[in-house]
């Protein structure tokens, strides 16, 4: 059987691995795993899923149990918003394409009945890669990758199928990977490194003698150099605490705030009292009202948000992007309906500010940067009276 270079074949202990190498929004993807499934007729299939993917590629009605108050407490507002962006981009390609993202993986579930093979879901669950990402990155970078992927939704560049599938060539794919690595490595390492290598373990323990694995493009060479190693799993399948500089900032830099008031106040007693009050207040409510403004927020939200700003800026437990999530989500009480027609309106920014759900995330993200820049530039002016 020959195969196209998409194809990589390993051999360990009497068992042969086709490592297909593919595209999400490919056409020629699609037909190759097909191809490929059929040709071989392996015992088992693997796929780049996990099973909370695997669930929403074969059931869109999984949008219908999201709830966005629950999505805010519990923290998760920043990641929903960088995976719907990233669903966006994917999903505008593959419509210009005609091709659904994640084509490729449902051909391979359905070839894989088809040909009575086992199917193995291989991938690390998704919510684990996102937290172990999210968590590795601080925050400035945070907002830079969103706002990245933000910025990657709404663009007019154009790809042709010939340039997606031009991706997929092992020298050009890594030289991105490493360019990716210089200017993003600690979301190298979570997103892609840990998931070469827990893919590959979890291939390698497959049934049978012959299998097949289908995973995108860009897993293929980290597999390759991860084939017949150890790989513990259960390692890189848990979530790391948050690093001791993450838990001294968030307490430190409200104790720097205070004492700047309070050595202020002690040695001062003037009306540069007045002036620190102001130089503290201002910054904070003056642009989390404004970037929730910017983003189409209900007044009453940015009301909340320019009277909440200088509290929760205090307060290491809370920010003023959950309050001010919080308040625009009870104004606008997002719908089961809101959440179904997330697939469709993600795709255009009109869409993701005219849908309800994805509006009361996009308001939470602006309100929380707006908040972080009015700290640093409050901290700084408070500083500059104190110690002039």
């Amino acid at each position: 059987m020959a195969f196209s270079d998409n194809v990589s074949i390993l051999e360990r202990d009497g068992k042969t691995f086709y490592i297909v190498g593919t595209a999400h929004v490919s056409q020629k993807s699609v037909d190759e795993v097909r191809e490929v499934v059929r040709e071989v007729k392996p015992d088992t299939v693997c796929v780049e899923l996990c099973e909370t993917r695997y669930k929403t590629l074969m059931d869109d009605s999984q949008w219908k149990k999201l709830n966005i108050i629950e999505v805010l407490k519990q923290g998760k507002a920043l990641m929903l918003l960088s995976n719907l962006a990233l669903s966006s981009f994917q999903k505008k390609i593959g419509e210009k394409l005609g091709v659904k993202p994640g084509a490729e993986l449902m051909a391979a579930v359905e070839t894989a009945e088809e040909v009575d093979a086992r199917l193995v879901l291989a991938d690390r669950d998704i919510q684990v890669t996102l937290k172990r990402t999210w968590r590795n990155l601080p925050f400035w970078k945070k907002m830079m990758a969103l706002g990245g992927l933000v910025e990657s939704v709404f663009t007019r560049e154009e790809i042709s199928e010939e340039e997606l599938e031009k991706l997929k060539e092992r020298d050009q794919l890594s030289d991105m990977m490493q360019e990716f690595a210089k200017v993003m490595p600690e979301v190298k390492e979570p997103l892609i490194d840990e998931r070469d290598r827990f893919l590959m373990s979890k291939i390698e323990e497959a049934e049978g003698e012959t299998i097949v694995a289908v995973v995108g493009a860009g897993h293929v060479e980290g597999m390759k150099q991860s084939f017949g190693q150890t790989i513990d799993r259960e390692a890189i399948n848990q979530l790391p605490p948050p690093s001791m500089t993450v838990k001294v900032l968030k307490w430190l830099i409200p104790a720097i705030i205070l004492s700047l008031f309070a050595y202020g106040y002690y040695q001062r007693r003037d009306e540069s009292l007045e002036q620190m009050f102001w130089a503290w207040i201002l910054p904070n409510s003056v642009l989390t009202g404004l970037f929730t403004l910017l983003g189409g927020g209900k007044l009453v939200s940015a009301i909340v948000g320019v009277l909440a700003a200088p509290i929760t800026s205090l307060n290491p437990t809370i920010g003023a992007g959950m309050v001010v999530g919080l308040v625009e989500a009870f104004l606008r009480k997002p719908t089961v309906a809101d959440c179904e027609r997330i697939p469709e309106d993600i795709k255009t920014w009109r869409g993701f500010f005219r849908n309800p759900f994805t509006k009361v995330l996009l308001i939470f993200f602006l309100a929380t940067l707006g908040s972080a820049i009015g700290t640093f530039i409050g901290g700084a002016w408070l500083a500059s009276i104190v110690v002039d």
